[in-house]
């Protein structure tokens, strides 16, 4: 809601709405939920933010990376109501570069405007372990856009894009199952540990593992941050953007 920041790999947040509901682990301590009951407010109603709020970015004149919905999920179905005036903000402001992540990827396709992809709008999921991950991607795996992200983020475990996480993905064609290295569709990975008063813990060797993976697959890689806030070690401290 603010231009300014403090997450690492963008420069300001919008939340055209707000209100979410919780689909897993990583969701568990949410800083929304926590935000929201402090306000008095129900972090599970899906509301479109004040006027003030949804019309911001056409005030923002100089270039910048905007996280979309830092306090909702932009693809979840309660918003399905508004999000047209939010994409037609988005192509009203090309000097604005929009990153949206989604723990919804299955809702995507449906939720597309009809002159998708739109090229100022990055489009990523959030993953927090193997499952998650390997769930997500069947769904992202065939969807376009300028830029697609992963953000690792909560990192509850030791997690991969390349062994274990190898999908299973049906073909269209047969209905037999081929393999794919999820990395060859992917153009950024962002890793986080969680922050916050529980904030769980994650070992330096996980994100050191997701890094070499992008590092053998010429896939940007950013280190957000560790958990609790903890120093970045050296041998992570990689903050790499898309060109």
């Amino acid at each position: 809601m603010a231009f300014k920041t403090g997450i690492s790999w963008t420069d300001s947040t919008w939340n055209p709405f707000q209100g979410c509901k919780k689909v897993s682990a990583g969701c568990a301590n949410c800083y929304m939920f926590r935000d929201k009951k402090r306000f008095g407010q129900d972090p599970e109603k899906v509301v479109r933010s004040k006027p003030a709020t949804f019309n911001a970015p056409l005030k923002w004149k100089e270039p910048a990376r905007v996280f979309v919905c830092s306090w909702s999920d932009f693809f979840i179905e309660g918003a399905d109501p508004w999000r047209d005036e939010a994409w037609d903000i988005m192509r009203q402001t090309p000097h604005l570069t929009y990153q949206i992540l989604t723990k919804r990827p299955e809702n995507i396709p449906a939720r597309l405007p009809a002159d998708w992809p739109i090229k100022n709008v990055w489009l990523g999921i959030t993953a927090e372990n193997q499952q998650q991950l390997n769930k997500r991607m069947e769904s992202f795996m065939d969807v376009k856009a300028a830029v697609k992200f992963v953000s690792v983020e909560p990192m509850l475990g030791l997690m991969s894009f390349r062994w274990g996480g190898w999908i299973e993905y049906p073909s269209r064609e047969n209905g037999a199952s081929e393999q794919y290295d999820s990395l060859r569709v992917i153009d950024w990975v962002i890793v986080g540990g969680e922050s916050g008063p529980h904030a769980r813990p994650m070992s330096p060797v996980w994100a050191n593992e997701i890094k070499r993976q992008c590092q053998e697959a010429g896939v940007p890689f950013f280190m957000k941050q560790m958990s609790s806030r903890k120093p970045i070690p050296d041998f992570l401290r990689c903050r790499q953007f898309p060109a």
